[in-house]
């Protein structure tokens, strides 16, 4: 090992190596990309000017809606970059960035969807106490207690990365840099890795996984108990757009991390982070907006107050 070069950058494969392909894949993320913008700037730009939408549920929104904006920026136009340039490289300081701030976005949002989900067990459990227990003081100190966690995940695997050496290969079969990509090219023994980031994973994950889980178990008892039809469907439908949003990125997330990687099933690995890092931030917008009435009826005036003007 110590005869070999050591690797300074890595080749990124991206998702197809035929250029048509990789042209028809330029314009197909070039779109999703811009649409993620624009959705989630529009989430933003509604929710900060409608005061209607001044309220906790909105405010927890917003923040997902950075978090979307960033997660996607940190890999998107990179690989928008790798889909036409000639060489596809990206260095190893480059590559560990983006290792860090996958993490803690990843994390991070996983956290506040867990944090939504408390808030509309309090919105729909403890209707009375809903606006003393989820002040201001509470709103800041629950998203940065979730950012907080992503941070945590982050700065204790990225630094595990920079022990390994990478001598050998330097080609990442993936569109971004990933700690299972970057294990499989490591000439070093990559156990302590292995064990940290699974445990991690599992002890983070599981318990946003946990918050998330027994918040809807406490809403649907008692939504349940709601007699009326009406009552039933509204408490429903402010629920239901968020539990979309979560069984999507958990699905996706826990399948990417937690299964055992396999030379074999490379393509197939592509197809979770795919969902996770570049689909999940355009729909979210498009899910929240789609089914919940505030938000199309905010985003509807906002429309027609600027083109009325």
């Amino acid at each position: 090992m110590d005869n070999q070069t050591a690797v300074t950058e890595f080749i990124l494969l991206g998702l197809s190596s035929d250029p048509q392909i990789q042209k028809f894949l330029f314009v197909v993320f070039l779109l999703v990309y811009l649409i993620t913008l624009l959705g989630n700037l529009s989430i933003i730009v509604v929710i900060r000017t409608d005061p209607h939408l001044h309220t906790p549920m909105y405010v927890f929104l917003s923040c997902l809606a950075c978090l979307d904006l960033a997660f996607s920026s940190v890999t998107v136009p990179k690989m928008l970059h790798n889909l036409v340039a000639e060489r596809k490289t990206i260095s190893l300081h480059n590559c560990l960035t983006q290792v860090f701030f996958i993490m803690c976005l990843s994390v991070g949002e996983g956290y506040l969807l867990a944090v939504m989900a408390y808030d509309r067990y309090i919105a729909i459990c403890h209707p009375l106490n809903y606006t003393v227990m989820m002040n201001k003081q509470v709103i800041v100190l629950l998203v940065c207690a979730a950012l907080s966690v992503g941070l945590l995940c982050a700065v204790v695997n990225t630094p595990l990365l920079t022990t390994l050496k990478f001598c050998a290969s330097n080609i990442i079969h993936h569109f971004s840099c990933e700690p299972p990509q970057l294990y499989k090219l490591s000439c070093t023994d990559t156990f302590t890795n292995h064990v940290v980031i699974f445990i991690s994973g599992l002890v983070l994950g599981s318990g946003a996984l946990l918050i998330t889980f027994a918040s809807y178990v406490q809403i649907i008892s008692a939504v349940l108990k709601i007699s009326t039809r009406e009552g039933k469907r509204k408490a429903f439908s402010t629920c239901c757009s968020h539990l979309t949003v979560v069984i999507l990125y958990y699905g996706t997330i826990f399948f990417r991390y937690l299964k055992p990687t396999s030379q074999e099933f490379e393509d197939q690995e592509m197809a979770p982070s795919v969902v996770y890092v570049i689909i999940t931030p355009m729909l979210n917008p498009i899910i929240y907006s789609l089914r919940n009435q505030e938000m199309k009826s905010a985003l509807h005036n906002m429309v027609v107050r600027r083109c009325g003007k």
